[in-house]
């Protein structure tokens, strides 16, 4: 699929620079879901209360950026199924236009996931979503700056997600607070590419989240992630955050 060929400044191959080489990924203590999750968009469950968000996004050339005009942040949990993830974005005008599933959706604001479940590996999955619910799952073997060519027929089979607006949804002229993002991502949605083991307690995994950011009479877009990449390049895996993985249910019972 030729869409891949499309380049904006999240996917620049580069070099990574010793800015970005002095400063550590963020981690993130993943506690066990106590309760059922409906994945609705609401972020309204009681387990959710539970999880503590991550810092507010920056740049994703980090913090000598400016700082981003709206904020992100997200929390996530998981069970012997799923790995959860909410996501909160700030916006005051919620747009989308994409509907069809594994279009570009960066191309519209959008939400993504990068996760890299076998660190040691060069291999990982991105999933971007965007406000109307469309999303755009693929697998890269290897980073597009190794020469990596992304598998588009990669689907996330039992994917659960749902977006809930704090406002409207393409009604320019009313001020909205934003939007937020619901998912259950099947912990065994990787069979069909690799074997995964199930995490458990001490079982961490990298990830990381960007947030693209289109801007009226702007060429370009922001990119604003919850570990700095360093550079304007996500597919750069050793910069992301570390997910790890605990048998806890509340950071009370430590």
């Amino acid at each position: 699929m030729k869409a891949f060929a499309f380049v904006t400044g999240a996917m620049l191959a580069g070099c990574i620079p010793a800015a970005a080489q002095d400063s550590a990924p963020l981690a993130y203590e993943c506690l066990r879901a106590a309760g059922a999750i409906r994945i609705d968009g609401k972020l309204d469950d009681p387990a959710w209360q539970d999880a503590p968000w991550t810092a507010d996004f920056v740049d994703i050339e980090g913090g000598n950026k400016p700082r981003p005009k709206f904020r992100t942040r997200v929390k996530m949990l998981w069970d012997d199924q799923y790995l959860y993830i909410a996501a909160e974005l700030e916006e005051p005008e919620v747009t989308a236009t994409l509907t069809r599933r594994d279009s570009v959706i960066f191309k519209d604001n959008d939400f993504e996931v990068f996760i890299k479940p076998l660190p040691d590996t060069k291999s990982y999955y991105e999933f971007e979503i965007n406000a109307f619910n469309t999303g755009w799952d693929l697998f890269l073997p290897k980073p597009y700056n190794e020469d990596g060519q992304p598998d588009n027929s990669w689907d996330i089979k039992g994917l659960q997600t749902a977006i809930a607006v704090q406002g409207s949804l393409n009604q320019p002229g009313d001020k909205d607070r934003g939007w937020t993002v619901e998912i259950a991502y099947p912990l065994n949605a990787f069979a069909s590419r690799q074997a995964v083991p199930h995490p458990r307690q001490g079982s961490t995994w990298r990830i990381n989240f960007s947030r693209v950011e289109w801007t009226a009479g702007q060429p370009k877009e922001d990119n604003w992630v919850w570990s700095p990449q360093g550079l304007i390049d996500m597919h750069v895996p050793g910069r992301w955050g570390y997910l790890h993985f605990s048998e806890n249910t509340s950071t009370l019972n430590k």
